[in-house]
């Protein structure tokens, strides 16, 4: 069944998640930016069954990302390089339309940047010609039961809010029934601009690809004085944009991609691994996030050596063989894990902690809810916590988050200050996933 047929795709009414009718939608997104301009029909059947497979459900994709833009079969997607001229006829939206209809036909949702950041903040898109283009995707994309409205992309609100609201009001407007947010700038979120629009729907921040360390290196992506960077600390955003009011959904839209370099910019650099991307993935969804969005260098800018040459960001590998990544394999346990019980009624239990909470790497993130406990320890150290505020036995087991597998060690019952030492392991990922299971749940 596609997650629409239950009901158009709503926050939930305690704010915090998102539903399809009563349904509850865990948001697994890929970054796909440049899959309208780099893919042929059938690369894009193959990389949108991938992804449906491995669980992912939301494909964030631009549809006008470089410039001028046009498909890998030199179809452009305006004419005079206007936006108020789009080819309504020409090849570039018919193969717009084929790959929607593809994601449509799999039950994926398409999240769609209508342009990526760099046109507004350059004034390519703007107040005069914006509404044709508006018009234009509402006309053709905006009864599609799979879109979600993206704005923004990798830019700040505020280097051009007016037109950004300007979208997002008409967008709401003329597409009651689908979501809206705002894909920003590295290490900020929507809510820095437009918490009080009433327009957006959720909010969602890029905590990037840099280090705890990588706070100003010279480059494009540095965003001056930023009191609110966090580093790795992505789970931070969630509990500062979860605090605001109004009540909205929260999401990573752009963590690291796996197999990026460390920062961007400097080769000499490490590349972001499997591990890193589950780090994020677990830190934010138990920090309460609606969901989370994977990314991979090569993926999503669809890089093919021999066609590309170098590519960006210190990229190696070809799509195709990105697609088998491991990081890109695990994030459907994440899903998994959640979707196998309440998890819309739960919350961050951080408190339950009561020996061996750390800082950076070190953090035990915890979400509990009725009947249940999940704490991902990424460095593989032992912790205590109090679990005293509930009621008969837990089954315990540990969870490997690269393979999904619960193993059981225990049943416990519920008491204050309970030791947990995770499996020790000689190579590879030392992450654990701890999953307690209240007794008849």
């Amino acid at each position: 069944m596609k997650p629409w047929e239950n009901g158009v795709l709503k926050i939930s009414e305690n704010h915090r998640y998102l539903q399809n009718g009563d349904i509850p939608f865990f948001w697994l997104g890929d970054t796909a930016w440049l899959m309208f301009s780099r893919l042929t029909q059938e690369e894009a059947c193959t990389y949108l069954r991938n992804r449906k497979e491995k669980g992912y459900n939301v494909i964030q994709a631009t549809l006008i990302h470089e410039w001028p833009q046009k498909n890998i079969e030199g179809a452009f997607a305006l004419e005079d390089n206007d936006f108020a001229g789009p080819d309504r006829n020409g090849g570039y939206w018919q193969r717009v339309d084929a790959m929607v209809s593809m994601a449509e036909e799999l039950g994926l949702y398409m999240a769609l940047l209508p342009s990526w950041g760099f046109h507004t903040a350059n004034g390519l898109l703007n107040m005069e010609n914006v509404d044709v283009y508006l018009d234009f995707l509402i006309e053709r994309y905006g009864k599609r039961p799979n879109v979600i409205w993206l704005l923004g992309g990798d830019v700040k609100g505020d280097a051009a809010f007016e037109l950004f609201c300007h979208m997002g009001r008409k967008l709401k407007k003329d597409c009651p029934d689908k979501l809206v947010g705002f894909h920003p700038f590295g290490r900020t979120s929507s809510s820095q601009w437009f918490n009080e629009e009433e327009w957006l729907d959720f909010h969602m921040f890029q905590s990037g690809h840099r280090r705890y360390d990588q706070i100003s290196l010279g480059a494009w992506d540095d965003n001056g004085k930023n009191p609110d960077y966090f580093g790795e600390d992505n789970w931070k955003y969630v509990e500062r944009d979860r605090s605001y009011l109004p009540e909205r959904p929260v999401v990573d839209g752009e963590p690291s991609y796996e197999q990026i370099l460390q920062g961007l910019h400097d080769k000499t650099q490490p590349y972001w691994q499997a591990w890193d991307t589950r780090r994020y993935a677990y830190w934010s969804v138990f920090a309460g996030a609606f969901g989370h969005t994977f990314g991979d260098n090569a993926i999503m800018q669809f890089y093919v050596k021999e066609r590309d040459g170098e590519g960006s960001f210190g990229v190696w590998q070809n799509w195709q063989d990105a697609l088998h990544n491991i990081g890109g394999m695990t994030m459907t346990h994440l899903k998994n894990l959640m979707e196998s019980v309440d998890y819309q009624t739960g919350h961050p239990a951080q408190e339950l902690v009561t020996e061996g909470q750390g800082e950076k790497y070190d953090r035990v993130a915890v979400f509990a809810g009725d009947g249940f406990v999940f704490c991902y320890d990424y460095n593989n150290h032992p912790f205590s916590l109090d679990l005293s505020e509930y009621q008969g036995y837990f089954d315990a087991y540990w969870m490997d988050p690269v393979t999904g597998g619960k193993s059981y060690f225990a049943s416990i019952s519920a008491d204050k200050n309970i030791r947990f030492v995770p499996a020790e392991r000689k190579e590879g990922h030392s992450d654990w996933v701890l999953v307690l299971l209240a007794r008849g749940k």
